[in-house]
Order: C-alpha cells, then structure tokens, then sequence
C-alpha cells in the first residue's frame, strides 16, 4: 500500500484528492500538512512540513508558490517523491526543482489531467500531418471568470507541444487587434474567454482549404486535476532522483 502525504490537505484540492484516496486499493492518505488545521480529516495534519513525523512514499502538493520552498528543502532532505502540482512558481523556484530532482523523484506538469496530457501527444501527431499541409492553426480557452492568467498555462502547453513536433517553427500571436495585419503561415493563434464558472475548456483547430479538425477538452469539475495527481502519485512511487511529468504517467 502507498503511503501518500497531501500538501495543502485543507484546500479544496485537497480535500477533493483525500476523498479520491479514500477509494483507492492501492494507496492511502497517511498525513496531511495545511496552516489551516481545524478540519476534521481520518488522518493526522501538521501545520507545516517541518514537523510531520510520518514516514510516507509519495507527497502531492497543492498549496501555494509560498510554502513550495520548504517542501522542496524537505523532499531533497528526506528524499521523498513529490507530485508538485502548485502553479505560478518563481524562476528561482523552478531551478529549486531541477536541483531537487537529482536527489529524489519529481513529477510537475503544466495540466494534472490524464486527457490533457493525452491530447498533448494526440497533436504532436496531428500537427506533423496537418501543418505541412498548410492548415492553420488555433487555440481557445475558456475559463471562470476569477482566473486572473491568459492565455492559461495549459493553452500554452498545447501550443508548445505542437511548436515542439514542428522544430519550434511556430511564432505565438495572442490579441490580432494590436497586429491588424493578414494571419502569417508560421503562427498560432491563442485566443482567452473569461467567465461564469467555467473550469476549464480548450479548442484546438486546424484549419485547412474548405475542411476544419478540432480537438476539443472540457474539465466540468477540479476533480479531474486531483485524479491525475493520484494516479502521478502511484506512478511516482519507488521511481529513482529525475525530474518527470505526467507524458512518463500516461506512457
């Protein structure tokens, strides 16, 4: 049985993933850490990552670019694997990461979601037929209208992992009414919808002479996020130092 420690156990990420692991046949949720230690959970919780006393496999993390210092200090430390799920890290902390990753296993990846990341290798084939063609290409986001970032991170990770399959010919064009200009071959296009409640939603489109494709993925839960997390953390489990990410998951 895989012992797991949720990072941010209080949040509403953390409670989604508790519930997940308590569903699970091959892992368990053994502690917890969150400043926020009111909430009743079936397991113990520290208020910081300095003082867990249990011994656990895997840490999933899910809290804030403030408390991933001392996480990272301690997994390098304890040599503990660590799903690093928090986003809007520092350069400074990224390069924590990579140091990190050479004493024990680090799994951080742009989109936690197990079709994301399916869609990720999906268009690296699509992009190698389609392009050349000459098809152009799109991308459109839609997310709730608190989401303060645009275009998102996984739009972009979208648009890198075609930019990758074609040798980063790619230029990114993210608002036309500033170029007011006739769309260039080597472009894409990011577009961001804000509003509502939307989780998430991602589009993209490859346009062609009279024939249109679209890839399309929609979240209509967080719960998506905290089952990738999961199954990353069992993946991670046992895993030598190095640095991975959820294409290692699904591969």
């Amino acid at each position: 049985m895989i012992k797991l420690l949720m990072h941010g156990c209080n949040g509403k990420m953390g409670q989604t993933i508790t519930r997940l692991v308590k569903e699970e046949d091959e892992a368990v949720m053994a502690a917890g850490v969150d400043r926020y230690t009111e909430l009743a959970n079936d397991y113990p919780v520290f208020e910081s990552i300095e003082k867990c006393d249990v011994d656990v496999d895997v840490i999933i993390d899910f809290s804030n670019a403030g408390a991933v210092d001392g996480l990272l200090e301690y997994c390098g430390k304890k040599q503990v694997p660590v799903v690093l799920c928090t986003t809007g890290l520092s350069e400074e902390q990224l390069e924590k990461v990579k140091e990190v990753s050479k004493k024990t296993a680090v799994l951080k990846s742009a989109n936690m979601s197990l079709g994301i990341n399916v869609l990720l290798k999906l268009l690296q084939d699509a992009a190698k037929t389609l392009a050349p063609a000459g098809y152009d290409v799109e991308i459109v986001e839609k997310h709730h209208n608190q989401k303060v970032d645009a275009p998102s991170g996984t739009a972009l990770a979208l648009a890198d992992s075609i930019n990758e399959a074609m040798d980063h010919a790619y230029e990114y064009t993210y608002d036309r009414s500033q170029v007011r200009q006739k769309r260039k071959k080597n472009e894409i296009g990011l577009s961001a919808v804000r509003g509502g409640t939307i989780v998430g939603e991602h589009e993209v489109i490859f346009a062609g002479e009279d024939e249109v494709i679209e890839f399309k993925h929609t979240a209509y839960s967080k719960t998506v996020f905290g089952k990738g997390a999961v199954e990353a953390a069992k993946f991670l489990a046992g895993k030598p130092a190095g640095l991975y990410d959820m294409s290692d998951v699904i591969g």
